[in-house]
């Protein structure tokens, strides 16, 4: 359903050819043939668009929108007159009338262009703001300090880089670290946050479609390109932009999105005229972009603009003393959410979630506990609630810990940023174990013979990670 209009002015004649022209076109249209009835409508209809008649007996057109400024800040109002008139068109405007029509000349074209102008500027005013409270609120529901080392200096980086409101930053990690409640974070803490930040996955969006995405487009400047459109950077100015995979982005627009950070400059699709913006850019990759740099697919210059504070978020097995706070976390937020009434963790339960790898990360972990609180019932959380949901996955587990592993050996060298010994060869012994017992049928003699282990010590091996709760005795 299209935008609804009010009309007001005294002349019949146009209180019958305006809304015929705009009804033909979608419109829901109202009349008022005086000042005074127009604001008794706006009183009890909410109305998109006022089109206001300059002259009229009873309260003036500038008295009219006076008042209306006065009710209702943010109507928007577009101004009628029978004759040019330069001073009052200037006094409307300063009162905040959105545009100034004639109605002695041919007006549909450039009623129906102003109109289209206004609500679709409304519009986008009004889901800006909508996205804002969804990602503030998303952002004060799901964001939880960690409490390790790892963290702390992540934390000490953010609150540093919040206090300059230009600086750019590039948050590196795994997917399923939290970057993006990182780049919001940074966004609520800085000085630009009563302003919008939107965010674009470069990923998600064919990148014949980004260009027109970020920077916006002119009417006719492709197939499809029916009106003009205002691209993110246009509607995050004041605000902050988030690049989410910044890594998949072509060169192309590598090289305009350069230029933004150089300048605060650009041009829509199609256009001509530079349009001035202020955007912080916050980027963010799973890739390594220094490899990509030197491969020639992404633009050294634009690396260095982006990385002009790097932050790199640690996976989840980089930092074993935030899964458990990020665990109740998250079974207290899906309590809520469903209904349920889970109260705690068991140890054993609690020794699974620190031991395994989390290839999926926090994600993995949130996903998890939606799952679990979702389709089991109970106070606690066990050990068997565990193992039915994470079981399937250590194949995947362990094809990671075999590349990290391979890669140091090859390389002779531990990587810089450490390595999670303990983590990955327990990743890799639960999949051989798994394995093993699957071959033997569930048989622990058969299965101790297998991997050349006493029994007892795979008894242990079983209940540290989780496998089953075990009878008295073995299982022949």
């Amino acid at each position: 359903m299209k935008a609804t209009v009010l009309v007001i002015d005294d002349d019949e004649t146009i209180r019958h050819f305006l809304p015929r022209e705009l009804r033909a076109e979608g419109y829901q249209v109202l009349t008022a043939e005086s000042g005074k009835a127009g604001l008794q409508i706006l009183e009890k209809e909410p109305v998109d668009l006022v089109l206001l008649d300059i002259r009229m007996p009873d309260l003036s057109g500038i008295q009219v929108l006076e008042r209306i400024r006065q009710q209702w800040p943010d109507q928007v109002v577009v101004m009628l007159t029978g004759e040019p008139d330069h001073e009052t068109a200037v006094q409307a405007m300063r009162l905040g009338a959105r545009d100034y029509l004639t109605k002695g000349k041919p007006i549909r074209e450039e009623l129906l262009l102003v109109l289209n102008r206004e609500l679709t500027s409304q519009r986008l005013g009004r889901e800006v703001q909508h996205h804002r409270q969804e990602k503030s609120q998303k952002f004060s529901r799901e964001f939880v300090r960690g409490q390790s080392q790892a963290m702390q200096a992540v934390y000490t980086i953010v609150d540093q880089v919040a206090q300059s409101d230009s600086t750019s930053v590039l948050i590196e990690g795994e997917s399923g670290t939290g970057k993006e409640l990182i780049a919001h974070w940074i966004h609520e803490l800085s000085a630009r946050r009563e302003k919008p930040m939107l965010e674009v996955n470069c990923a998600a969006i064919p990148r014949e479609l980004l260009e027109s995405e970020l920077f916006g487009h002119e009417k006719g400047a492709f197939t499809d390109a029916r009106q003009q459109k205002q691209g993110l950077l246009e509607l995050a100015n004041g605000g902050t932009l988030f690049l989410d995979e910044v890594g998949e982005m072509s060169l192309t627009i590598q090289v305009k999105l350069l230029r933004v950070l150089e300048r605060m400059t650009f041009k829509r699709v199609g256009g001509t005229k530079d349009i001035t913006v202020s955007v912080r850019v916050i980027s963010a990759t799973n890739q390594n972009l220094e490899s990509m740099v030197r491969e020639q697919r992404f633009r050294e210059d634009l690396f260095y603009r982006l990385k002009v504070v790097p932050i790199r978020v640690p996976p989840l097995r980089e930092r074993r003393e935030d899964i458990l706070p990020l665990a109740r976390h998250f079974l207290a937020q899906f309590n809520r959410q469903f209904g349920k009434t889970f109260a705690t963790i068991e140890p054993g339960a609690e020794q699974i979630l620190v031991s395994y790898p989390w290839p999926g990360n926090i994600r993995e972990l949130r996903n998890l506990f939606e799952r679990i609180v979702l389709l089991s019932q109970g106070v606690r959380i066990q050990s068997q609630h565990l193992t039915a949901a994470i079981a399937p996955a250590p194949s995947r587990t362990d094809v990671s810990s075999l590349t990290v592993l391979r890669g140091i050996l090859e390389a002779g060298q531990i990587p810089e940023g450490g390595f999670d010994l303990e983590g990955t060869l327990g990743g890799i012994e639960r999949d051989i174990i798994r394995r093993a017992l699957d071959r033997s049928g569930g048989n622990q003699s058969k299965t101790a013979e297998v991997l050349q282990m006493k029994r007892d010590k795979l008894r242990y091996r079983m209940k540290l990670y989780g496998f089953q709760d075990l009878p008295a005795a073995d299982v022949g």
